[in-house]
């Protein structure tokens, strides 16, 4: 995008100061669109569509920037327009042309799959002696302190509970801490089906510490060279301990520590053993600042030893989203996409159930029926209710099949109450 005039900033600021005030939003969008900001104007539009949906002026407007065209008159079909380059952070916008049949060129539209992501920031890869020479040691991506925050995960108020009880306030509270002599030693274990945030609600947790964030997965420690897994794993805590204040992710736990009676591999235990280790820290300071938090679909498949006190010695159930969470991550998903007379609280109501990636299904399923629905007419149209109930009517909740294998657990293996939590809430929903 080219650089703003100071016009355009100035409405910037001033819309950002009274974002309710919609004919001011919509003047913001004209100057956008008059610059060449067609991208921009569509979510401006958009959030003026949601407060105001049967607003005719924001209805034609949006029209106009979907096709590209300066103006439009009522019943007209708008002209074409070349396509824009998408712009960082901004869903690309469908741009209509007369190409290949009527309304869409397809050939354009390849050019523009997917959302464009800002990048991440990479360490430098970094030697056991931190020197920054990479030499043989593995690198590692460590994102400095971002701006997610709990309060940016919609709903899951319980969740957010249990992680200030458990986890937080001991972090923030160091003289009460002493005074009740809280040990800040062991880790956090969040499980539950797969879809559910887990992973984001750990980057929130990092937020709120203002530490760097380090996740890691099974295909960043395993190895097939005998002696390389249990490098990695020692690497691995170095690297976070180097950047502490850090919060170490381990994602897919039951693939980095799972059960040692089971597996026939010798790599495999001595990989588990080796982060047995370096929970417990070589030395009794070794892991200041490095808080260990880890996620797993299937903790019944996850090492006693790990959860013993000192290591990962407590959990967290992490359920699918309830109301106010799920609307938050519709408002999310739909934020810059053209849409008009959209009734939140039903569309709630008719996805309880679904996992935080059914939801955004939802979305790209509803987006996709209207632009293919336009690209038929030639008509570029609005994404509305009918679209949303129809796509989560054909969607099935993925998380059904955790449910299934986790009644078995609550009911037959809840040794010690382990799994109190996911029993209430099974009787909750009747499952159990």
């Amino acid at each position: 995008m080219s650089a703003e005039s100071p016009l355009i900033q100035s409405m910037r600021t001033a819309v950002a100061a009274a974002p309710d005030d919609v004919p001011l939003r919509l003047h913001f969008a004209e100057l956008l669109l008059a610059a060449g900001h067609g991208d921009a104007a569509v979510g401006e539009v958009s959030v003026a569509l949601q407060h105001a949906p049967g607003d005719v002026q924001a209805r034609e407007l949006m029209v106009r920037a979907l096709t590209g065209t300066p103006a439009a008159t009522p019943g007209e079909a708008a002209l074409p327009a070349p396509p824009q380059a998408p712009v960082p952070g901004q869903r690309p916008a469908p741009a209509p042309t007369p190409a290949s049949g009527p309304g869409f060129d397809w050939s354009a539209a390849e050019d523009q799959v997917g959302d464009v992501v800002p990048p991440r920031f990479v360490e430098a890869p970094l030697t056991v002696d931190g020197s920054g020479d990479p030499g043989d040691a593995a690198a590692w991506e460590v994102e400095r302190p971002g701006a997610i925050r709990l309060a940016d995960v919609g709903g899951m108020q319980e969740v957010k509970e249990r992680l200030e009880a458990a986890f937080l306030a001991p972090l923030r509270n160091p003289e009460l801490r002493r005074l009740y002599g809280k040990s800040l030693r062991g880790g956090l274990l969040l499980y539950g089906p797969p879809g559910c945030g887990k992973t984001f609600i750990a980057r929130a947790v990092a937020g709120e510490l203002g530490a760097n964030f380090l996740s890691v997965s099974v295909n960043d420690v395993l190895d097939m060279w005998i002696g390389n897994s249990e490098r990695n794993m020692h690497e691995l805590f170095q690297t976070a301990r180097r950047q502490a204040p850090c919060v170490l992710f381990l994602d897919e736990l039951d693939a980095l520590g799972g059960k040692r009676s089971r597996t026939q591999s010798n790599g495999m235990r001595n990989t588990v053993n080796q982060l047995l280790t370096e929970l417990d820290g070589v030395e009794a300071e070794a892991n200041e600042g490095v808080f260990v938090l880890a996620a797993t679909n299937v903790p019944w498949d996850v090492d006693i030893a790990l959860r013993r006190p000192g290591r990962l010695d407590r959990t967290l159930l992490v359920l699918p989203p309830d109301g106010p969470a799920r609307e938050a991550i519709l408002r999310y998903h739909l934020r810059e996409r053209p849409i008009e007379n959209i009734d939140l609280g039903k569309l709630v109501k008719a996805t309880d159930g679904l996992s935080g990636a059914d939801l955004a299904h939802v979305c790209e399923a509803a987006a996709e029926h209207a632009l293919l629905d336009s690209a038929r007419t030639g008509t570029v149209r609005l994404i509305g209710m009918k679209d949303l109930l129809a796509a989560a009517g054909q969607i099935a909740p993925s998380t059904e099949p955790w449910f299934a294998a986790a009644r078995n657990v609550a009911m037959y293996a809840n040794d010690g109450g382990m799994y109190d939590d996911l029993v209430a809430y099974l009787k909750k929903k009747r499952k159990l």
